[in-house]
This record gives structure tokens, sequence and C-alpha cells, in this order.
């Protein structure tokens, strides 16, 4: 009997980690454009550091559960580094709960050619939609979530679509990064994507609140007021651009949590969070 136990107890638990493993995609199977002159790091905690090496970690739901949504996911890291974990493959799997598709986008780093990162963000979207028959994903549910400068790369995303196959359906921001303007701007994240010289262009060109017209997506922005590190006011001022095109939008600011909380259970209201999020992510549907 304990030895029956014992069998049903491994196939259970290989059946479990089977699920968990990711599809790893590569983004540009025929070369990635543009070259940032970086060496990629995988450091010990699972984050990297100066990626060079753009690729999709993709996590499925049963196909049973499926309910055809899928989320391209961008860890922060003020566009020196991935998040790879809290802002990442804690997010993909807690989607999975929901029948939902999270892929994980390990995403170029600038260094120095600014274009880099909103080129890996639209081929996710295209990939994906690409695959939907095969990931058995709905071509028109395919939206993006981003945290800070991972943020700044969803408003992107959203904003600076160049196609009818990389528009996301909707986006979710967490703390992003939204203007590149002197009063706004996360220094370090606006330093590492437009360079050490910035220009006026630039700022017009990479403030993403200032890139909202009435075909930008529906999106969800998320805050604590006491951000230490990415000023709140980048949420309002996105969410304020919405209104003024009619673009549906939410916004939510809670009193504390500071940044980077991601989809760690020691965020206050993280629950509370969560839930909004779920319950959005079904209003879409």
């Amino acid at each position: 009997m304990r030895k029956i136990l014992l069998t049903i107890l491994f196939a259970a638990t290989a059946n479990l980690l089977a699920a968990q493993q990711p599809l790893i995609v590569d983004l540009w199977p025929e070369g990635a454009p543009g070259e940032n002159g970086l060496t990629e790091v995988r450091n010990p905690d699972g984050t990297y550091s100066q990626v060079t090496d753009p690729e999709l970690e993709v996590y499925l739901p049963k196909a049973g559960d499926a309910n055809g949504q899928a989320v391209v996911i961008c860890p922060g890291g003020s566009y020196s580094g991935l998040a790879f974990i809290h802002e990442g493959r804690d997010v993909a799997r807690w989607l999975n709960k929901y029948g939902i598709a999270g892929i994980v986008l390990k995403y170029r780093m600038p260094g120095g050619n600014r274009m880099i990162p909103g080129d890996d963000v639209r081929k996710a979207i295209e990939t994906v939609r690409e695959k939907s028959a095969e990931w058995n994903i709905d071509p028109s549910q395919v939206g993006v979530i981003g945290f800070s400068a991972g943020g700044h790369l969803a408003s992107t995303a959203v904003t600076h679509y160049t196609s009818p196959a990389n528009r996301p359906d909707f986006g979710i921001l967490v703390y992003p990064v939204i203007s590149m303007s002197d009063e706004l701007a996360h220094k370090g994240s606006r330093k590492n994507l437009t360079g050490a010289d910035l220009y006026s262009d630039d700022i017009a060109a990479f403030s993403n609140e200032t890139r909202v017209t009435a075909d930008t997506p529906p999106v969800l922005i998320l805050f604590s007021d006491d951000d230490g590190g990415v000023d709140p006011r980048n949420g309002t001022a996105f969410y304020e651009a919405t209104k003024q095109h009619g673009v549906p939008a939410e916004i939510h600011i809670w009193p504390s949590g500071g940044h980077g909380w991601g989809w760690r259970d020691t965020f206050r209201y993280s629950d509370e969070m969560k839930s909004i999020v779920a319950r959005w992510l079904d209003e879409r549907r």
C-alpha cells in the first residue's frame, strides 16, 4: 500500500512540475534588429542584467482551463536589468490560475539604442498572435502588463504600436515610469533608455502620456501614494491623457507600499490589488 501511495504521489508531483515548466521561445529566431553592445548577466537570484538575448517564457494554463486571454509581462529594472521573479514568473503563474496565458518577456536593454525595448515588446505581441492557435489564445485578447520601467515599456506598447498585429488589446501599468520630463522622469530609467545626451525630441517621443490617442486600448493603472522610486504623477498624467481622448481607464492609488511590490504577498494591499486585476481582466473579455 505504501508503495502504491508513493507511486501516486510521485506521479502527481511530476505532473505538477511539468505543468509549471514554461516554453522558451526565441523572440527573434532570424536575428534581432539593432545592437546594444552589452554582455548579458544572469544573477544568482534569477534576475537578469544587461540583457542581450531576448526570449519569451510562456506559461500556459491547462487547455481545459484556458479562457483565451494572454498577457505579455514586462518586468521592471530601470532599463538596466529585469526583476524576473516577482514582476515576471510569479505574475505568469498567477494568471494561469484564472485560465490566462502568462508570457514573460525577457527584453533587451537599450545600451545606447533606445529603440530596442520597443522593438522587442511589439515583436512579443506579434509572436503571441502568430502562436495563438497553438497556444489556445484568442488573438483579440492579447494584452500587456508592465512594472516600473517595464511599465514604461508596456505604455510604449499601448501608444507606439505600428500595426494591428502589435497593438495590445489592453494594458496594465503597475507603478509605471511614463514621462521623460524633468519634473516627472525617473532619471535612471531615462538615462538608461535615451542615453546621456537627451534632446527635446527624445522627451517628446518617450513621454508616453503625450502619445495617447482615441485608439489607445483600455488601461488599468496601479500605484502607491508613497512611492519614492517613481513619482505617482506618472500614473495620473497617463490617466488624465486617457480622459482627454475618451480611452477607457481605471486607476488605483494605495496609501502605502512604496515601490517595487510586484506580486509579493508582503505588499499590504496585495490581495485587494490582485482581486482588482482579476476583475478588470474578466471585464475585458
